[in-house]
């Protein structure tokens, strides 16, 4: 069986985007699955995240986009069983340029995975914090978006655009694409800013929105720094027990679809 494909996408930094897509897939494979890690970022954040020592990789996603090397050869085991990583390093910021005058520019991630993705469940990618090349390819390989949304003021700035960006690949490249929903991220019920925030966002994406809200959680912001998720480096946390009910919804809408 073909995997789902769920980009987890934001143009702007900062939301929670690989927080979201190394967390939901950790629990993914808690639940049995077997997921792939794509890092579209060149920042490399969920490389590090999942405690890959990017100095030590000898091909990365960048690679893969390029033609490269097959990315049979590129994924990289994560000491975790079930779960694997196609990589990136800051190498990746030139392929935005490199590929521009490539064939079939946009679609050559969802090319890249064809030979590999029924070895897996789900399949999450990580996008870089820009509506790009990179993230077109993300969303013409998807068949789903995750939105993360900061419960901040300037939350909503920006939504627009990037939900006219998911409308036009699903028009002229990708028309499976769906948006899954929109994560709160961050969220901190002693403030009146951060529950006006979930209300706006609540009327602009009213079935959409996911009820979950993922806290703002120190322990979220340090699991990175140790090379491991948040059910690995504190189960009984808030943020765990955020991300496994964000599970649920996202399990229950993928099966409704």
């Amino acid at each position: 069986m073909a995997p789902r494909i769920i980009a987890v996408a934001n143009q702007k930094g900062g939301v929670g985007k690989t927080t979201s897509t190394v967390n939901i897939a950790a629990e993914l494979v808690a639940r049995g699955q077997r997921v792939l890690v794509i890092d579209l970022d060149p920042q490399g954040n969920a490389t590090t995240s999942l405690g890959i020592n990017k100095k030590a990789l000898k091909a990365t996603v960048y690679d893969v986009l390029l033609g490269n090397a097959p990315t049979e050869i590129v994924l990289t085991a994560t000491g975790r069983e079930q779960l694997q990583l196609l990589p990136a390093t800051v190498e990746l910021a030139g392929a935005e340029v490199e590929l521009v005058d490539e064939h079939r520019r946009e679609h050559r991630l969802r090319d890249a995975l064809a030979p590999v993705a029924t070895s897996f469940d789900t399949i999450m990618i990580d996008c870089p914090p820009s509506l790009g090349l990179l993230t077109i390819n993300a969303l013409c390989a998807a068949h789903g978006v995750i939105i993360p949304l900061q419960c901040e003021y300037l939350a909503l700035e920006g939504l627009a655009q990037l939900k006219n960006t998911i409308d036009l690949v699903r028009t002229s490249l990708n028309p499976a694409l769906t948006i899954l929903g929109v994560v709160m991220t961050m969220y901190d019920g002693r403030t009146n800013l951060a529950q006006q925030v979930v209300s706006e966002v609540r009327q602009y994406f009213p079935q959409r929105i996911f009820n979950t809200l993922v806290p703002r959680s120190i322990r979220l912001s340090e699991a990175p720094s140790h090379g491991q998720t948040i059910r690995e480096y504190d189960p009984t946390s808030k943020g765990a027990m955020a991300y496994a009910m964000l599970v649920d919804e996202l399990s229950r809408r993928l099966e409704a679809a």
